[in-house]
């Protein structure tokens, strides 16, 4: 049986070098396959393999104090959902392009938004009808699902959000509250920060990210749709009741289902129903 886990950890690392050394061994030494990125900031995770394999991973890992404390996503899968395994060091864990306007000391992210539970998010919309979601995903991620009213950027790529705000144009947002959402919520950690920085008074983010709200309550909230996810599973429905709202941008069919296009665009990614990205 296997599994994949996501998680990640906002913390001063002295020597991420080390870090990705010892973790392509930790998981090399447990068949595991995904992808980890390790900076000065933290560690950002998503790996899978047989199911004891990552459990061993995951408490070899914890044992390094600063991430004794990681939030750690469980959903089905294996390490055949990854091609390969890569472990890389960067500048940022989530690449904003901004490292050096990220401060990060042992309580995680300085200045980001505050965090808020599936259920204390619940009671923020219902107390407070003004409240706005913000997808800090790719446009494409929004296509197939999203909180219900949510605003949606054209963000092709994480960089393209600094522009986005420096622009201007979600500055009508400033005085509402500003509830920031992602995957498993490493995106919103630094997205709220960036957004706070730029005069946005009242920011939250998802604690735990659309995963985590998709656990506590299905298609049952105010999450519409299916979770895009960046392995070859492509997306996570919570429940069979999940609805269909993306488009296929072929024949327009109601569908969740993200493919690659054919050559010679086959790098860039769309909502296509089963039919139409059929070879």
């Amino acid at each position: 049986m296997g599994k994949i886990v996501l998680f990640y950890v906002f913390a001063p690392l002295a020597d991420p070098e080390a870090i990705r050394l010892w973790q392509r061994a930790l998981c090399e030494a447990n068949d595991l396959r995904g992808r980890i990125l390790v900076s000065r900031h933290g560690i950002n995770v998503t790996v899978g393999g047989e199911i004891r394999a990552v459990k061993r991973y995951l408490r070899a890992t914890k044992e390094y104090p600063a991430f004794a404390g990681a939030d750690v996503k469980w959903s089905d899968g294996s390490a055949d959902d990854f091609p390969k395994l890569s472990v890389r060091a960067r500048d940022e864990i989530v690449t904003f392009g901004v490292p050096d306007e990220i401060e990060v000391d042992d309580g995680g992210v300085r200045g980001g938004g505050t965090h808020l539970s599936p259920e204390e998010v619940n009671a923020l919309v219902e107390r407070r009808p003004d409240a706005v979601f913000f997808d800090g995903r790719n446009a494409i991620e929004a296509e197939i699902g999203r909180f219900a009213g949510a605003v949606v950027t054209p963000a092709r790529t994480t960089r393209d959000f600094v522009e986005l705000l420096d622009s201007g144009e979600y500055d009508h947002l400033k005085g509402r509250p500003v509830i920031t959402y992602c995957t498993g919520g490493v995106r919103c950690e630094v997205l709220s920060a960036l957004m706070r920085n730029r005069g946005f008074g009242e920011v939250y983010q998802l604690d735990g990210g659309i995963a985590r709200y998709g656990e506590r309550y299905g298609d049952s909230g105010l999450w519409e749709g299916a979770m895009y996810v960046f392995d070859r599973r492509m997306r996570i429905d919570f429940s069979d009741a999940a609805k269909r709202i993306g488009r296929c941008t072929t024949c327009g069919t109601p569908t969740s289902n993200v493919a690659n296009l054919a050559p010679p665009r086959d790098r860039d990614l769309a909502v296509l129903c089963e039919g139409c990205a059929a070879p």
